[in-house]
């Protein structure tokens, strides 16, 4: 029996007999585990595991991770596309040395003719430091980086998505790749593979979710787009929906990660990420510092938003449009999510106060429209000047003249908010909102929802 061999049957044993090692009062909580918790603690145990001696790139523990993901993603219902122990390629850091990784990775296909061919790609990195020996008081000692949370929670994570989204394929426009990196602390070097190597239908990828360090839930809960203005409205429009968690969308990156390598092919992508931590690359980074419960609503949200972005009809584009040259005379006007003081309704920097205390409070949904049965969201687009005038209304998505109007009625009428601010200075901010109109059973339901560009 090899040493890998060996490795990957001790850790299976390990996570097989689980419940038996540990002690009573954990062994009667985990009688309390969802399946979901109890998955992610499968995940994690095997990924953690001292065995793999923290899979530092290239190495058999590495392997054995992406043995495990391939076994699961399969298991799961999801089409392979790379061999049981991964794609493997090849990283030169010096002359006679190469490195071996792999990725795993497989799609589960969507159901619209039109979208089918255009893919969301969810990932997640499988690497971590390794190992590290040390002297301690004349002898040697080996530390192992097990990288609990970076990244056994976002491997565990983008399982679970997986699952998800094959017991729901039915309801995905766009097809969803699931695929573990190898390699991304080389600089995110399984990821570039990927894209420019690989897989043959990169230009196709619409859009990319990166999970990585998704556990440790005592930071928040975040989001980091690079300030994509499609998907920041597309997770605003979640924001109107009943969750047990939203994510704070961050205009600083709480770490470098393999969506940069998605940013330099120019495909918007997401980081969803609990954020900082003190245990961050040292052997601290246990299953301790966990929290299942955190990680299980984060599942909810994240499934969600890969669900709108599977299925929503805008181009997902890279960059904004080219913004017209500045007329003589005409302020700078910021992004939303840009400023470090954002504009404020009713002392509120929360927009939804505005959709609430506002919007849904004067919008009357249009008679023909109700006649009609025309529903939908309409995207409009407006600027709060520096003196807290709400100016350049416009519709950003159309739905329907009657939408439109009402809609442009309502927020053309918006009392002043308090102006944003940038380094300490009154600036312009433009925004988006979503103001949605649903009919339900004849009768008028509203919802709301919220996005800053």
């Amino acid at each position: 029996m090899n040493r890998l061999t060996a490795a990957v049957a001790a850790v299976l044993a390990s996570v097989s007999s689980y419940a038996q090692y540990q002690n009573v009062s954990d062994a009667y909580s985990d009688l309390y585990d969802s399946e979901t918790v109890a998955s992610f603690k499968r995940h994690v145990s095997f990924v953690t595991a001292a065995q793999l001696e923290g899979r530092k790139a290239g190495s058999e523990g590495e392997k054995a991770v992406a043995e495990y993901v391939y076994g699961t993603l399969k298991d799961y219902g999801v089409d392979m596309l790379t061999p049981a122990d991964g794609e493997v390629f090849g990283i030169a850091r010096e002359p006679g040395d190469t490195l071996a990784s792999r990725n795993v990775y497989g799609f589960i296909q969507g159901y619209d003719r039109n979208l089918s061919n255009h893919y969301i790609v969810v990932g997640a990195r499988m690497d971590n430091l390794g190992t590290n020996v040390m002297t301690v008081d004349g002898k040697e000692v080996t530390q192992i980086y097990t990288g609990a949370n970076g990244n056994a929670s976002g491997v565990a994570m983008m399982l679970e998505l997986a699952r998800l989204v094959s017991t729901n394929s039915l309801l995905f426009r766009r097809s969803v790749i699931f695929i573990g990196f190898g390699a991304s602390s080389e600089t995110y070097a399984g990821a570039w593979y990927f894209l420019n190597r690989s897989f043959k239908d990169a230009g196709l990828i619409d859009a990319m979710v990166n999970l990585d360090m998704v556990g440790a839930g005592q930071g928040g809960f975040y989001a980091y787009t690079a300030s994509n203005s499609d998907l920041n409205s597309l997770l605003a429009s979640l924001s109107g929906q009943l969750h047990p968690i939203y994510p704070e969308l961050r205009s600083d990156e709480q770490y470098p990660s393999d969506h940069r390598a998605f940013y330099a092919s120019e495909i918007p992508a997401v980081h969803f990420t609990t954020g900082r931590y003190t245990e961050h690359n040292t052997p601290r980074d246990t299953e301790a510092i966990l929290d299942y419960g955190m990680m299980e609503r984060e599942l909810e949200y994240i499934y969600n938003f890969i669900l709108e972005l599977a299925n929503t009809d805008r181009d997902i584009t890279f960059r904004d449009e080219p913004v017209p040259e500045k007329k003589s005379g005409h302020e700078d006007v910021i992004p939303y999510y840009d400023c470090d003081q954002r504009p404020m309704f009713l002392n509120s920097p929360d927009p939804r106060q505005f959709m609430e205390k506002w919007v849904y409070q004067y919008l009357r949904y249009p008679e023909d429209a109700v006649m009609n049965g025309i529903q939908g969201t309409v995207q409009v687009n407006f600027i709060i000047d520096k003196d807290g005038k709400v100016r350049d209304v416009t519709i950003a998505k159309s739905v329907d003249p009657l939408l439109d109007n009402e809609a442009l009625r309502v927020v053309s009428a918006s009392p002043k908010w308090r102006p944003g601010r940038l380094r300490g200075e009154k600036v312009a901010v433009s925004m988006t909102i979503p103001v949605e109109f649903r009919l339900e059973k004849k009768t008028e339901r509203r919802k709301f929802g919220i996005n800053g560009r």
